[in-house]
């Protein structure tokens, strides 16, 4: 009576608040989703959870089956785990390369969760290299790079992780406080904040600014996110970073944020790796760890 899929689409669903953001995130169409919970409630006798309410509301029967599932899921997680072990396929080396500066949120969270399951596979962030990550990623000098900038390379798979909007931050006094988006032109004038990166690889420019053939008046660099944001709340200027990245600071009332265009800028952030790990236990573990882990400690990202 009882599958896996029906447990992790109640987990889906709980953790998602609506049927639409939990298709999504199990990859199937809404449609398909709403006829496999019908089909369970049949089989069972009885609702899982209260129609039209959001966050969505379950049942007494779906209490006890999302229980179930918080018991079962993990379970059958380890099991995989150990099993892919006795298998002989365990051995492993995990050196990343990270082409996002706001990616520790959830990274570090990754990383100590998967170390804790797969000991034996040799996990390095190395600091410092004066290479690209992924030309280097080829060379097998790194084993997977946490990309928005995917590049055809001979021999690389580009794992989407999830999407993410990327929103303008200002200073809570700037004129464009109180807008619900701001338009290219709008920038022109604008003394423009980024990681000190090509162009070429921030949204901003490729997805927002240069398709208008609008250049913000002065184009100035910092190292951290959190000096970024000091500068944003002094009124030194405006810079764009993802939702997940301004979450803390708009929780603080610290600055503002505005979407990039009437539509928003929306990109997809990825895991590069070789062709040839991507079968391995552990890689995969490692992908479904970091989806995982992101979607429970970032704020307004959706599937890729």
């Amino acid at each position: 009576m009882l599958e896996l899929r029906h447990l992790r689409t109640l987990i889906a669903l709980r953790d998602a608040g609506s049927l639409v953001e939990a298709a999504e995130r199990v990859h199937l169409t809404q449609s398909a989703l709403s006829h496999q919970i019908k089909d369970l409630e049949e089989r069972l006798g009885s609702p899982l959870f209260l129609r039209k309410s959001k966050p969505v509301e379950f049942t007494r029967a779906g209490t006890r089956l999302l229980t179930l599932a918080e018991q079962v899921l993990p379970q059958v997680r380890m099991a995989e785990r150990d099993l892919a072990r006795l298998a002989g396929n365990e051995q492993g080396r995990l050196h990343m390369a990270i082409e996002c500066h706001s990616c520790f949120q959830w990274l570090m969270p990754t990383v100590d969760h998967f170390r804790d399951h797969w000991p034996e596979v040799e996990i390095d962030i190395p600091g410092g290299h004066h290479f690209d990550p992924l030309p280097a990623l080829v060379r097998e000098q790194l084993d997977l790079v946490i990309t928005a900038d995917p590049q055809p390379l001979p021999g690389i798979h580009y794992e989407p992780l999830f999407r993410y909007e990327g929103l303008l931050a200002v200073a809570r006094q700037h004129p464009l406080a109180g807008h619900t988006f701001v338009t290219p032109e709008e920038l022109a004038e604008e003394t423009l904040i980024t990681y000190p990166v090509e162009h070429s690889r921030l949204d901003v420019f490729t997805q927002f600014l240069d398709p208008a053939g609008v250049h913000p008046r002065e184009v100035r660099t910092a190292e951290l996110t959190i000096m970024m944001m000091q500068l944003v709340a002094s009124g030194r200027g405006v810079c764009a970073l993802p939702n997940w990245a301004l979450t803390e600071y708009l929780e603080r009332d610290y600055v503002k944020a505005v979407a990039l265009g009437e539509k928003g800028v929306w990109s997809t952030l990825f895991a590069a790796i070789r062709e040839e790990t991507r079968g391995a236990p552990w890689m995969e573990d490692f992908l479904r760890t970091a989806r995982e882990t992101s979607f429970a400690v970032l704020e307004g990202i959706r599937p890729a």
